[in-house]
């Protein structure tokens, strides 16, 4: 039987920016999904720790080095910027194939602190 595993994880990223006039999804900075492991165009969950939202979406790559990390179209209405987040990635598969997700966890400025 398949099941679905958490394989990544962005703890305590900060809303940079919201867009709400764009056609959907959330812009992260291509250094912190590199050292997360995400890739462009994956779903994700996106939990807010400030008001308890939900949803999911999907990834554009933002400008290395920017920091930047911005809910566009919809998923603007369910943060503001200073908001803490956290964003996860899921996959499907056996247990033996995801043994633990890959977890960062960012400072206020969205710099990675801890791996």
């Amino acid at each position: 039987m398949l099941r679905v595993f958490c394989i990544a994880k962005i703890h305590r990223a900060t809303i940079t920016g919201t867009e709400l006039q764009y056609s959907g999804s959330i812009t992260i900075d291509t250094e912190i999904l590199d050292a997360v492991g995400m890739y462009p165009y994956e779903k994700v969950q996106v939990l807010n720790l400030n008001n308890g939202e939900r949803l999911e979406t999907y990834i554009i790559p933002g400008e290395a080095g920017s920091k930047e990390i911005i809910l566009n179209g919809p998923a603007a209405r369910k943060g503001t910027v200073g908001d803490k987040i956290m964003i996860v990635a899921y996959g499907i598969g056996k247990p033996e194939e995801f043994p633990a997700p890959t977890v960062v966890e960012l400072d206020d400025d969205n710099n990675v602190i801890k791996r």
